[in-house]
């Protein structure tokens, strides 16, 4: 179940569990028990998450206006990479006539 934080309008802020079909309901008060609204007071703790969660959200949250600098591009990539480097990944095989092939490419094409 998720953390939701509350804030009562005597005591203050406090957070409690509770599921996720009630998130939008007023919770009451541990200290008075008064109803008090769900409010969102502080981030979400993305320090649990494994780190390749957190990097597709942080990817997901970069806007469209703000490309990657060379710097955030060449530490993406590292030397060989492969997709960048202009080598091609695919299997290439070569007859005696030094023909070349493709055959994990379309068996149904002919080469050239």
């Amino acid at each position: 179940m998720p953390v939701y934080e509350y804030l009562c309008d005597d005591c203050g802020p406090f957070t409690n569990m509770r599921p996720m079909a009630e998130c939008d309901e007023p919770d009451d008060c541990p200290a008075c028990g008064s109803r008090a609204p769900r409010v969102i007071l502080t981030a979400p703790h993305f320090s649990c998450m494994p780190a390749s969660a957190r990097k597709a959200h942080a990817t997901n949250e970069r806007s469209a206006h703000a490309p990657k600098t060379v710097g955030e591009y060449k530490a993406s990539h590292g030397p060989g990479c492969g997709c960048c480097s202009g080598k091609s990944s695919r299997l290439m095989t070569k007859s005696r006539s030094g023909a070349k092939g493709f055959p994990t490419a379309r068996p149904w094409m002919i080469s050239h």
